[in-house]
């Protein structure tokens, strides 16, 4: 195939508009030469014999005349055994087998050791009938069962014409041939590529979320719980504990592969992931954290659009595991940055701004992404999931900004962060008021909290919202008025409402056992507490009042603190069943 080549005919920082022979084709990648370093770069826009293309690296230096090859393919992730625990960047070079601080300009490293071998083992039969992301084996990879497909590019039905028997086998070795209906054959090896940009759509359906993804932390499983496969987002200002909130989730997250996404994070964050995440055991298997985690990385100071790259290589992966039937979690850090990318490109190429200048179509861009998430049944009947969470950092904490806005409208789940709550230290800084998910309004979800922890589940947390709404109001009320100028009944109101967010919707992150609440405790707590709130007090006034639930919160802090369903953890238990029955008796 003969490559459409171009020259360099204006340059925009890193958007080059270049002047081309013949054909290319939207999102088409191409090299652009400066000197002898080979730059990556896409094009975004074509007018004409123009094209523009938007180029992953510095353009310094880069003069009119410079040639540009054009590579006739889409931006693709290689996909293949040994992904996991790996950092990416953006354009997926593995980060560690580069030299220096910075990343050279033009370097490109492989994504996988083509070298190493993998057991594999065949599990379809020679003369099935396959299409693609059928499987054809598995190999071991870490504790995953990692599946070879059937390339997601072939269509229509194949035959099993040949399979490589039970060995050690490098990735780029062929273990299949399969047979078209025409009689053409084509050779199957364990590495296939995928254009980022576009869904893998390699299953039967996509039905709804039905079942609930556990994290451990209590403000989001109990009171707005993420469904599996389902999508939410944490919006938050700076400082409000965006980051320690995902990095728990992913700690805690009942999914057997987490995809970090790092785009436009402080570089500093990222090195938290980074030196954290090998150390640290992963409570449902035993083994290291990192053994099930990719990690791709955009820090700030690296080229935006290599950014704007970065999430759409994080969801391929994890759309690639979830064609094994896995349970995927993507989080992606920050998606404020990725928007900030894409309104940089939108004002180079002088398109008309939306607002804030952000580009005119962005709720259809984080639309469209947001909804490559979900659950899927598979040609064989199993179930994958791709469960994702992105962070979004409002300017100011401006939860009206764009890309908020944006957001709310594609995701089922909203954690709001308050910089009210943050100044007070109350962590996860979640506004109770503010969050919500959609999924309790769902009759699956419902069907299956009713099922796994107990009937009318759904009600019992709609009611600890009440409360909580409840005693903002008679806090605010008491703001206005002064204590003594409302009746001790709002008082006890407002109390009742802290009880719930002391107990349920504070943790501690860095408590070995307070940081992750299995939902068997988190049911437990939440009946006591919501006990509590029902009973009828008589307080003589309101300092009485204070002093009583002041107390009654030390205990349950307390328990929270201690281990389940140890002696002291039934012994506060006691203590809080003895100290209440005590004053509601009276």
């Amino acid at each position: 195939m003969i490559k459409t080549t171009g020259r360099v005919n204006g340059i925009i920082s890193n958007i080059v508009i270049v002047k081309t022979d013949g054909a290319v084709g939207q999102n088409e990648i191409c090299h652009v030469y400066c000197g002898t370093t080979r730059m990556m770069a896409e094009v975004i826009k074509v007018i004409g014999d123009e094209a523009y293309v938007q180029v992953f690296d510095s353009t310094r230096a880069l003069k009119i005349g410079d040639r540009v090859e054009f590579e006739g393919h889409m931006l693709e992730a290689t996909l293949a055994p040994g992904l996991l625990s790996r950092n990416y960047d953006g354009l997926q070079n593995d980060l560690e087998k580069m030299d220096g601080l910075f990343i050279a300009r033009g370097s490109i490293t492989d994504p996988i050791d083509f070298e190493k071998k993998w057991e594999y083992k065949p599990l379809a039969k020679v003369g099935d009938k396959v299409t693609a992301g059928a499987w054809l084996g598995e190999v071991q990879e870490q504790w995953v069962a990692h599946k070879i497909m059937v390339p997601f590019i072939m269509q229509g039905s194949y035959t099993v014409k040949s399979l490589a028997a039970e060995g050690s086998y490098k990735v780029t070795d062929t273990i299949a041939t399969l047979q078209d209906t025409d009689g053409n054959e084509y050779p199957v090896t364990m590495v296939q590529k995928w254009p980022v940009k576009q869904a893998i759509r390699c299953f039967d359906e996509k039905p709804r979320p039905s079942r609930v993804m556990e994290t451990g932390v209590r403000a989001i499983d109990t009171f707005n719980p993420l469904a599996e496969g389902g999508t939410g987002f944490i919006p938050g200002p700076f400082g409000a504990g965006k980051t320690v909130l995902q990095h728990a989730i992913s700690k805690q997250a009942e999914a057997d592969v987490i995809i970090i996404v790092a785009c436009g994070e402080r570089a500093n964050e990222v090195v938290e992931i980074f030196a954290e995440f090998p150390e640290l055991v992963d409570p449902h298997t035993g083994h290291k954290l990192m053994e099930r985690t990719i990690i791709i990385c955009n820090t700030s100071n690296m080229p935006v659009a290599a950014r704007e790259a970065s999430v759409y290589t994080g969801m391929t992966i994890g759309e690639y595991y979830r064609s094994m039937g896995l349970k995927v979690l993507v989080m992606a850090d920050s998606t404020s940055r990725w928007a900030q990318a894409l309104r940089e490109m939108s004002n180079r190429l002088e398109e008309l701004p939306g607002q804030d200048a952000f580009p005119m179509d962005l709720s259809a861009i984080i639309s469209n992404f947001y909804a490559r998430a979900g659950l899927v049944k598979l040609h064989n009947g199993h179930t994958g999931s791709v469960t994702f969470l992105g962070t979004v950092s409002p300017a100011g904490g401006n939860l009206k900004e764009p890309v908020t806005e944006s957001t709310k409208k594609a995701a089922r789940c909203f954690y709001a962060l308050s910089q009210g709550r943050a100044d007070s230290k109350r962590y996860p800084a979640i506004d109770p008021l503010e969050s919500y998910s959609k999924y309790l309004e769902y009759p699956e979800v419902r069907e299956y909290l009713d099922e796994h922890i107990e009937k009318n589940w759904v009600d019992a947390v709609y009611e600890g919202k009440t409360i909580v709404q409840r005693g903002k109001e008679a806090n605010d009320q008491i703001n206005i008025l002064g204590d003594d100028g409302v009746p001790t009944e709002y008082h006890e109101r407002f109390w009742k409402s802290e009880l719930i967010d002391f107990v349920i919707l504070q943790q501690d992150a860095f408590d070995a056992i307070d940081a992750n609440c299995p939902t068997e405790r988190q049911k437990m707590m939440y009946n006591m507490v919501l006990d509590i709130c029902r009973k009828q007090f008589d307080f003589a006034d309101f300092e009485e009042c204070s002093q009583y639930f002041k107390s009654l919160i030390n205990l349950f802090r307390q328990m929270n603190y201690s281990e389940w369903k140890s002696e002291q953890f039934d012994d506060y238990r006691r203590q809080i069943e003895k100290f209440v029955n005590d004053k509601s008796a009276k």
